[in-house]
């Protein structure tokens, strides 16, 4: 496989705290994630931990949030950050963002371009926002996507699978843990 680094999105506690659907696959999703991170090291390539993060008074949150006084992710809370059972490590990297996009005003495109990665497989939540427009965003600049479908779920199951119906071919390519490991060992 092509120099390739594992994106996760979104893993945080807030999310799974306020949705109980979400709450129901954590087990399932953290075992996912963990051994995909963990292929990923064996096989040198780099892992990314992309969180969504906002300031106290909202203002770098998005519009509804702001409008509505959503209070969700917020700075110096540990909603806003990663659930305790991930396997972090001292060399992943640690992407901050403002909207659903990992790509929207971060540092990921520079720092993806310096590793002159090739490919991305992405994994963590919501399938039908964020994951699917880091997706999108990664698609518009030329790069290989995977999705990982044992490491992503949404707290809307509808829109959950019409987003991989509408990313699977086209866009991304859709794979399981396994096949997503036989594409790193070769």
């Amino acid at each position: 496989m092509s120099r390739t680094a594992l994106l996760i999105i979104d893993m945080l506690n807030d999310f799974f705290r306020q949705h109980a659907h979400l709450a129901a696959q954590r087990t399932r999703l953290v075992a996912s994630i963990n051994a995909l991170a963990e292929a990923f090291r064996e096989h040198g390539q780099p892992v990314f931990w992309v969180r969504q993060e906002f300031a106290p008074d909202l203002h770098d949150a998005f519009l509804e949030m702001r409008k509505h006084g959503l209070r969700v992710t917020i700075a110096g809370t540990d909603g806003c950050e990663l659930l305790p059972e991930l396997d972090r490590r001292p060399a992943d990297t640690t992407i901050v963002k403002k909207r659903y996009s990992a790509f929207f005003g971060t540092e990921l495109e520079a720092t993806l371009e310096r590793m002159n990665l090739e490919a991305l497989v992405v994994a963590g939540i919501n399938t039908h926002a964020c994951v699917r427009t880091t997706v999108i965003d990664a698609y518009q600049r030329d790069y290989e996507v995977v999705v990982a479908t044992e490491g992503i779920a949404s707290f809307d199951e509808a829109h959950h699978e019409m987003t991989k119906r509408y990313l699977d071919g086209a866009i991304a390519r859709l794979l399981p843990n396994s096949e997503i490991m036989k594409m790193l060992a070769s």
